[in-house]
């Protein structure tokens, strides 16, 4: 069924039934909650630890933080990566401290013991002086799962989880057409943001916020109930598909053209007085023109793309803290992760990945013009620069919800229909954690 076909219905398959579980406001900022999520949800899901086009050469290495745990991924001879625990053997000692980094072996600065890429030990001072005799050789990092996927390297801390293709299911396949593996990550923004994770999770998890926090997209995308598709799949992953190049059809100003779906019309050579008073029927021309003229202009990647994919705005979320906003030219990461230590602080990571176009050094992503190359991740101290314009509105509601889920005036959340994808990621939640309030 085509994505046409799919607006404004929900398919039986992917609308299952909530229990209506409360929303209890502890949640949010208690420990107990906190340990559950990373007994039963953090060390058992799959994350992203970094891009591959970061490991260029054999014990080159990624390191990522979640929580007051660490992992180091390495490339290897064959061109594979392999995880580990980021802490030696000997004493515990952490062994990579940058995000990026390379050398023929880890060494640990404490000691001096030197780990090859596969992670064996290679080198320990005064190796004859061990009880068990000498540890070389027959001392290993404890090793996790690792994948690659989607241009990312991705680990999990559950040994008997299933592989990163079953977890991503049928998500993963939709998600390939867009050629992630072919991009450059060109912003990668990453912040200690004063709220619990959760609360970033329920905002990317509806739309019902889009009138009131982000008004200027009324004009090019179309955020209209009836037009928009949600999704929940099994796996507790979940897709929500909005119209774009098209106002929102929420307004008596659908078919108002304005700024700027007036300059995507110049762009792709349609003339914008044909479309005024009739803006609504901007997308399927542009479509079509982006047919017939993307490959000489510089758009190979959308031979591999259905209609929808090259004009709409499919937001993916992936359980538990993962979303993807699939732009036609590029990819939205944002992602949440836990703070090692305050249950009312996240890890707030904002990403654009996009594919080249033409010869172009420039490409338009979240904070606009942004220049074609390869960047590495760069942290950013809440409240002093923005995190990009729309992410700076969803944040701008973070610190007044962590506080208002601690009066005794909040109950437990009253939801709307298109909210459900809150509700089915909070059950979920609950069911992992064995904690039903």
């Amino acid at each position: 069924m085509t994505v046409e076909t799919l607006l404004g219905r929900q398919v039986g398959d992917y609308d299952p039934p909530v229990r209506g579980d409360p929303i209890t406001g502890e949640r949010y900022y208690s420990r107990r909650w906190a340990q559950a999520e990373w007994d039963h949800v953090w060390t058992k899901v799959w994350h992203i630890g970094g891009m591959v086009a970061d490991l260029e050469e054999p014990g080159d290495f990624l390191t990522h933080n979640l929580g007051r745990e660490s992992v180091v991924m390495l490339k290897q001879e064959d061109g594979s990566v392999r995880a580990f625990y980021n802490a030696c053997k000997h004493r515990g000692y952490r062994l990579a401290w940058t995000e990026v980094g390379g050398s023929p072996f880890l060494t640990c600065a404490y000691h001096g013991w030197r780990y090859a890429p596969d992670g064996t030990l290679i080198h320990a001072q005064d190796p004859d002086d061990f009880p068990g005799g000498n540890p070389c050789g027959r001392t290993k990092l404890e090793e996790i799962p690792c994948a690659v996927w989607g241009g990312f390297v991705w680990f999990t801390m559950d040994r008997d989880a299933a592989s990163l293709a079953d977890w991503l299911g049928p998500v993963g396949r939709q998600m390939e057409q867009w050629g992630m593996d072919r991009m450059t990550r060109v912003m990668a923004l990453k912040s200690d943001v004063p709220c619990n994770w959760k609360i970033i999770r329920d905002n990317f998890n509806e739309s019902y916020h889009l009138p009131t926090l982000h008004p200027q997209i009324a004009n090019v995308i179309d955020d209209s109930l009836e037009d928009t598709i949600f999704e929940i799949y099994p796996d507790g992953h979940n897709r929500m598909i909005m119209r774009g190049l098209k106002p929102s059809g929420r307004y008596d100003t659908a078919d108002i053209l304005e700024m700027p779906l007036a300059q995507a019309l110049e762009y792709w050579e349609l003339d914008p007085k044909d479309f005024e008073g009739r803006a609504s029927q901007t997308r399927a021309a542009i479509i079509a023109k982006k047919r017939e003229l993307g490959r000489a202009r510089g758009y190979p990647h959308y031979d591999g793309m259905g209609d929808s994919e090259i004009v709409d705005f499919h937001h993916y979320t992936l359980f538990p803290n993962l979303t993807f906003t699939m732009w036609p030219d590029g990819v939205q990461l944002l992602r949440s992760e836990p703070h090692p230590t305050d249950p009312e602080r996240c890890i707030f990571d904002h990403w654009f990945m996009a594919h080249r176009i033409g010869d172009s050094d420039v490409v338009i992503g979240p904070m606009g013009p942004t220049p074609f190359e390869a960047v590495e991740r760069e942290t950013v101290i809440f409240g002093t620069r923005s995190l990009g314009d729309v992410a700076d509105q969803d944040l701008s509601v973070a610190i007044g919800q962590q506080e208002g889920l601690h009066s005794r005036g909040y109950t437990g959340g009253l939801l709307a229909n298109q909210e459900k994808r809150v509700q089915a990621f909070h059950e979920r939640l609950n069911d992992m954690c064995g904690i039903h309030d």
